[in-house]
């Protein structure tokens, strides 16, 4: 990268916003995925001005420019792929604006969504995107991936709760779109059109987000299996009774004995599957709710089972949950955690073909799924990086099987570069045609995020 180009990003952001060392541009060559690529330099912009000024400056020195909220993102969309400049958003990470009584927030990319929720709580306020990784997780990454998360069976995803965006184009100009009205049918949807773009089309800049009134009363349940098949047969059964789980999560076998070992829930590492669920509401309601899936848990073998007796324990439950991934991290030296979403009538068949798969490729593998909306999160466990190679075959064999049934290749954890090589299981031509063409009228010197999913 040109001296010249080095020297005018510290004019723009101030000289502690800029790092160049080797020691410090290798913690941004990576992210939650296997790959690496080290970038030329790294920036932390704190306004809206700078990112404009920064992109600029790209446009007229021909260098790339990569998104980073903090990388917890698990294919690969924030790492530099073809070096040039990161844009790491940790110090934009400001509450502009909380409004109590429309119940929206204005919140800058950085902002870290536990943090967040931390904020609204004592508002009796909530964001309800409840994401595994919500202790790092920020919201300019979840809408740049439109992530999900384990309430996405009642609450909707991210995409459901956008009220307004700030974005830098790729000229440098500064686009604002929506309004803070629940309603909005004028023009096209261009708020969409970047939430999962994966920062292919523009850098966010802030998001304004819906907010919900915070449930009065949660119950949390666990109930143990002695076969995936029966869990699986609960979960459907759940969705067809009317009953709606704010959440409801399938655990196999391996996941249940690596996350009780860690964390001590108090979970049976004997059981096949277990399902952890959670209910909120009014009181009257949820307790309503508790009898009648408790009756339906007990009509499918449940046994074990276990109702949270405090908001403690309800959150100690629910930390084993969000510890899967690094409790099986402590099983092998690689963790890759892969995304896929299948009709929920299709969930045992699939995980059926998931472990087949595994044993043939000689993987070990850990499910966990948020089931309520047929997304699983196989876990593939390997030694060494060369090892990739059996978990890329195993979803060589799996995608299109997935795709066969009405699946999708990712339900939130995106494309990037783990699964861009199929695409073409699931989009035609024409519409991946189309994706081009809005790179191109967006991004025309392939500035942003190059060599991610689109090119």
């Amino acid at each position: 990268m040109e001296k010249s180009a080095l020297a005018e990003l510290e004019r723009i952001a101030g000289k502690n916003n800029l790092k160049t060392s080797l020691e410090e541009l290798v913690c941004y060559s990576y992210d939650g995925y296997l790959k690496e690529s080290l970038p030329d330099a790294v920036v932390f912009p704190e306004s809206a001005e700078q990112v404009s000024a920064i992109v600029k400056l790209a446009g007229r020195e021909g260098f790339f420019l990569t998104s980073r909220g903090s990388g917890s993102n698990l294919c690969g969309a924030s790492v530099p792929k073809k070096g040039g400049v990161v844009l790491a958003f940790s110090k934009m990470n400001r509450t502009v604006k909380i409004d109590k009584e429309e119940r929206f927030a204005v919140i800058e990319p950085g902002k870290v969504l536990d943090d967040l929720e931390l904020e609204l709580s004592p508002l009796g306020l909530s964001y309800p995107v409840d994401l595994g990784s919500g202790k790092i997780a920020t919201i300019g990454g979840s809408v740049a991936l439109n992530s999900g998360g384990m309430k996405a069976v009642k609450y909707g995803v991210t995409r459901d709760y956008l009220l307004g965006l700030t974005v830098v184009l790729a000229d440098g100009s500064i686009l604002e779109l929506g309004t803070k009205t629940k309603k909005n049918v004028v023009g096209y949807d261009l708020m969409s059109l970047f939430c999962g773009s994966e920062g292919t089309l523009g850098v966010i800049t802030q998001v304004v987000v819906k907010l919900v009134v915070k449930p009065k009363v949660r119950k949390v349940i666990v109930a143990h299996f002695k076969s995936m098949e029966s869990a699986c047969r609960a979960v459907n059964e759940v969705l067809a009774s009317g009953l709606i789980p704010a959440a409801i999560e399938i655990i196999d076998k391996l996941v249940i004995g690596a996350v009780e070992d860690y964390v001590k829930a108090g979970l049976d590492k004997a059981a096949e599957a277990l399902l952890l669920i959670e209910l909120d509401g009014k009181e009257s309601v949820v307790e309503e709710d508790g009898r009648d899936m408790n009756a339906l848990l007990d009509r499918h073998g449940a046994y074990g089972k276990k109702e949270a007796a405090s908001a403690a324990e309800s959150d100690k439950l629910w930390l084993a949950r969000k510890s899967a991934f690094p409790s099986m991290t402590r099983l092998k030296n690689i963790c890759i955690a892969e995304d896929i979403t299948v009709p929920v009538s299709r969930l045992y068949e699939v995980i059926t073909r998931l472990n087949e798969l595994s044993a043939k490729h000689g993987v070990l593998m850990g499910l966990i799924s948020h089931s309520g909306d047929g997304n699983l999160h196989p876990h593939f466990l390997l030694d060494t990086k060369e090892e990739e190679v059996k978990a890329d075959r195993v979803l060589d064999e799996l995608t299109p099987f997935v795709v066969s049934l009405g699946g999708t290749l990712s339900g939130e954890h995106g494309i990037g570069v783990s699964k861009k090589k199929f695409l073409g299981y699931q989009l035609k031509e024409n519409e991946l045609r189309i994706m081009r063409e809005l790179k191109k009228l967006y991004d025309p010197k392939g500035i942003l995020n190059p060599g991610s999913f689109i090119d």
